[in-house]
């Protein structure tokens, strides 16, 4: 088990380090210091050769200008809020209008666009980086002064797990997830149509016009929402549902994880043989298909496209500050948010 990590760039007169997590098995996560973003993950495929796994750009200059949002640490909540406000303790609060109207992925300035401190961690099983954020009370409009840490943790059984925890000065909002786009077949040599999805989850949040969820739980039984026997992406892409078809052909969509069967996550690609199992405490998976990622880019040599990538992005349910039946992502000083998701890498096909 080893770490390293270099100078990458610069962003508003500080420098931004590069960190590689390698472990014994020759799997490598490398990550930055600038919004926690995950810019490779190299695992071997079913014949052992090594390639990346996640979205991401060779130059970091890139993530300023052109990044969707590849690889990063979104929040302080991510999604969207309708109207870009919410209201907490009888006070209404304005957030920056990013998505205008609404607002997205923590706004203007969010987790995803800040230079963190961090922290390396070496053990004798593991390695990583502890990352340190404090938000300031009234940053894109969040009441509250919040402490953020989030650790990236490797292991010898190909396992990142990453673990996200926070502290308030007074009660503010708060939903942290990572934003990686993953493509199994390895230095982006297909799309991931032909991905196979099996999640825990027999209902899922039904989007309106505006992309953010209705209040409506539909169920996923007989549509393309089904992932609880596998299915492949391309179902969803090709689908004439009407769900579907609003998000620009594919998903977009909070999955909720049905309790009598845990927060699982199994993602596959036949070709290559490699395959993906998240495991999770947050109630929801937003699947997202990259529908709309289709730019005058690249992404390390290869022409940005609609399908490249699939996210899983595991956290609270969008918008749930404003949907008293969602639960809650209020966090009181008192108490400490805490999440942990796990993503561990297999170079055959589970069932083989």
């Amino acid at each position: 088990m080893k770490i390293v990590n270099r100078v990458v760039g610069n962003y508003q007169g500080e420098p931004v380090r590069e960190y590689t997590l390698s472990n014994e098995t020759g799997m490598t996560v490398s990550c930055l210091d600038y919004g926690c973003v995950i810019t490779k993950i190299l695992v071997p495929d079913r014949h052992g050769n090594v390639e990346n796994v996640v979205l991401g750009f060779d130059e970091f200059e890139d993530y300023l200008d052109l990044s969707p949002y590849f690889g990063a640490v979104v929040g302080r909540v991510a999604g969207r809020i309708k109207d870009a406000r919410f209201e907490l303790n009888g006070k209404e609060y304005q957030l920056a209008k990013n998505n205008d109207p609404n607002h997205l992925h923590g706004g203007n300035k969010g987790f995803d666009s800040v230079v963190w401190k961090a922290d390396v961690i070496e053990e004798d099983e593991a390695v990583g980086v502890k990352f340190h954020y404090l938000s300031p009370d009234g940053e894109e409009g969040y009441p509250g002064n919040l402490n953020t840490n989030v650790t990236y943790l490797l292991n010898n059984k190909n396992e990142l797990t990453i673990t996200y925890k926070g502290k308030t000065d007074q009660q503010t909002i708060i939903n942290l997830t990572n934003h990686s786009y993953f493509n199994l077949s390895g230095n982006l040599k297909s799309d991931c149509s032909n991905h196979i999805l099996q999640v825990n989850s027999d209902r899922f949040l039904e989007l309106g016009q505006d992309l953010i969820p209705t209040g409506k739980i539909l169920y996923a039984k007989n549509t393309p929402f089904d992932f609880q026997h596998g299915r492949r992406l391309l179902s969803g892409i090709n689908s004439e549902h009407p769900q579907n078809v609003l998000v620009g052909n594919g998903y977009d969509h909070p999955l909720i994880f049905t309790a009598k069967d845990g927060q699982r996550i199994v993602l596959s690609d036949e070709e290559s043989g490699r395959t993906l199992i998240v495991t999770t405490d947050q109630p929801c998976v937003v699947l997202y298909t990259s529908n709309n990622l289709e730019g005058p880019f690249t992404i390390s040599g290869v022409k940005a496209k609609n399908y490249l990538g699939v996210c899983l992005e595991t956290q609270g349910f969008p918008d749930a500050v404003n949907h008293s039946d969602f639960p809650s992502v209020v966090l009181h000083p008192e108490e400490e948010y805490y999440s942990k998701t796990t993503y561990r890498f297999f170079s055959k096909i589970i069932g083989d």
